[in-house]
């Protein structure tokens, strides 16, 4: 592509991805025009009380939606296309490019979001290049990865090529046969490439991550040592894993049948594109695997990463409705617990132990192999691209600074990288790269049973409900600012020594002191009916007694206050009595 004579910067702004695992996410912009490089979603952490997901704040995005032009993706993994159903609520993305397994997996989802019709999906072919916009042209790089399916991409800019390697490892025995694009890479390494974004995650690890297919003879002898059911939980996306215990399972003469509705879903999908293969007697539903004998029987779940409603926590939580484990079960973990997740994990290896299964998991087995380079990868690719500049992306701080400091080994000088954050501005020119600023950045979090975004003020709600309880209050108040019976109390949570009936009778005096003082800001009496703010009383009483309550309590718990009141005020007559006002179906009556 010609260079621009104006010499116009070409932003590169990441929304998510750095500093944390998951929710990747990143901007391109040049002039008027946007394209986005996948959006992914994170999981939460327990302190997200009732939250499912985690996305990126699209703050920046929703602004500047009339200058997004299209989106590529590089891959099917959750923390890549996760999020694209809850961004096409908000703005539209004309075209979305990828690979044919991503998109399938997309597909669904959108249409089960019902934003299907916000976009047009375009599936891609390795070294299909497509045009979004007027300023960028995006091709299609075949990697290696732990999904099938799985891109590098070389981004065209007036500016020079900007390579993000997404997703990958150097697999030189790959199991689909699908080899790394190594010349390709070579070519755009010999013409010049302006910068290169590249993965960061297994940064800290020396040496090149071993081939798929290296863990094919360790299953073999797992399975071969298994004498009652076996069971197999691994990543619902790992392609490749699942095809080679599929063909273990038929090798050792086992049927299998899977359990949870995502691996369900890919393994759909991916038999649809050949991505796996086996006969269809092969996988049966669970019903019709019950009356088989123990040694015969594989089940395939998800909940390798101990996710709270995974099939294989609930197995081990003892809440699943139609599987128990049994003492000489084999449960076999063919995944590595990802950062932050190794407790859940270890809570689930431990309460299936508990219950009598044989648990196979961990490093040593050689049962699971990254699908992230390792700083043998990292120097191959920068070997190849020949960047002139470099970040480091997708990967926690430290990853990122490890993997700068094995670039500046591969020649590349630190003056020409940034280590940046989410919402960080990186600008290029030909010559220069710096960080321009910063836009909006943080997270949104998604309640998914209400379909609906947690605030911040409600996860503070929400982890203050956790921590100190819920004080729940129900007065009864009349249109003379008068309670009509003492208020109930109810407790959820909160510890105290405060006798029950003792804090009841001291809320009822706090409520009366407060009405007696305040009722005049909130009632009045012109006309014959008598006006109250009622919404206003409200929001007062409960302030007031929460702060209350909590310098008696010692403890800080919630406190909700539910404010009943007559249906009908009272009316003045002639003869200056009162009486009850109607309801217009009772003057009908």
């Amino acid at each position: 592509m010609a260079k621009n004579e104006t010499n116009a910067g070409l932003k590169i702004i990441p929304l998510g991805g750095l500093h944390e695992i998951g929710k990747n996410t990143c901007v391109f912009e040049y002039d008027d025009e946007i394209i986005l490089l996948d959006a992914g979603l994170a999981f939460p952490t327990e302190a997200m009380h009732g939250v499912n997901i985690v996305l990126p704040d699209m703050t920046y995005l929703r602004e500047n939606r009339h200058k997004i032009k299209g989106m590529v993706v590089t891959h099917g993994h959750e923390d890549h296309i996760g999020g694209i159903a809850f961004h096409l609520k908000q703005f539209d993305i004309p075209v979305i490019y990828g690979p044919r397994l991503a998109m399938a997996m997309l597909e669904g989802k959108l249409e089960e979001a019902g934003v299907r019709d916000r976009t047009e999906l375009r599936k891609v072919l390795p070294r299909d290049v497509v045009r979004i916009g007027k300023s960028f042209f995006v091709e299609y790089i075949r990697n290696t990865h732990s999904i099938a399916d799985s891109f590098t991409v070389a981004i065209h800019t007036p500016l020079g090529v900007v390579i993000h390697t997404g997703d990958f490892k150097f697999d030189h025995t790959p199991v689909d046969g699908e080899k790394f694009d190594l010349q390709r890479l070579a070519e755009h390494g010999e013409k010049g490439v302006l910068c290169l974004l590249s993965d960061s995650t297994n940064s800290e690890v020396p040496g090149f991550t071993p081939s798929e297919a290296s863990v094919f003879p360790n299953l073999d002898r797992v399975f071969s040592q298994a004498e009652g059911r076996l069971f197999v939980t691994t990543f619902a996306s790992s392609v490749h894993r699942i095809n080679m215990i599929l063909q273990l399972a038929k090798k050792h003469n086992r049927v299998v049948t899977v359990v949870g509705r995502s691996m369900l879903n890919l393994i759909a999908h991916a038999r649809n594109l050949g991505y796996i293969k086996c006969e269809d007697n092969l996988l049966q539903p669970l019903h019709m695997v019950r009356n088989l004998p123990d040694d015969n029987v594989l089940v395939l779940t998800t909940g390798s990463q101990g996710e709270t409603m995974a099939a294989m926590t609930r197995i081990a939580n003892k809440e699943h409705p139609h599987i128990k484990i049994r003492q000489g079960d084999t449960v076999v973990f063919s995944a590595n617990p990802i950062p932050g997740n190794t407790i859940a994990v270890v809570n689930t290896i431990d309460k299936l132990m508990q219950q009598g299964a044989k648990v196979v998991y961990g490093r040593d087995q050689g049962i699971h192999v990254s699908g992230h380079g390792c700083q043998e990868d990292q120097k191959l690719m920068i070997a190849l691209t020949r960047p002139k500049f470099f970040v480091p992306v997708h990967g926690e701080h430290r990853m990122l600074v490890k993997h700068s400091q094995t670039a500046q080994k591969s020649g590349i000088p630190a003056e020409n990288m940034v280590i940046i954050q989410n919402g960080d501005i990186i600008e290029l020119t030909e010559d220069s790269i710096r960080v321009a600023g910063k836009v909006q950045s943080g997270i949104e979090l998604v309640d998914t049973t209400s379909s609906g975004m947690v605030s911040a003020k409600v996860l503070q709600e929400r982890q203050r409900m956790a921590e100190e309880g819920l004080v729940t209050i129900a007065a009864a108040i009349d249109w003379q600012g008068k309670l009509l019976a003492k208020p109930e109390i109810h407790l959820r949570g909160v510890v105290t020594s405060v006798e029950r009936s003792l804090l009841q009778k001291w809320v009822q005096q706090r409520i009366e002191e407060i009405l007696g003082v305040r009722w005049s800001e909130f009632a009045t009496s012109e006309g014959e009916q008598p006006e109250i703010d009622w919404g206003g009383l409200q929001g007062t009483l409960e302030r007031e007694l929460q702060r209350s309550i909590r310098r008696e309590l010692q403890c800080q718990p919630s406190v909700t206050l539910l404010m009943q009141i007559p249906d009908e005020p009272p009316v003045k007559v002639a003869d200056g009595r009162r009486r009850r006002t109607r309801t217009a179906a009772q003057v009908a009556s």
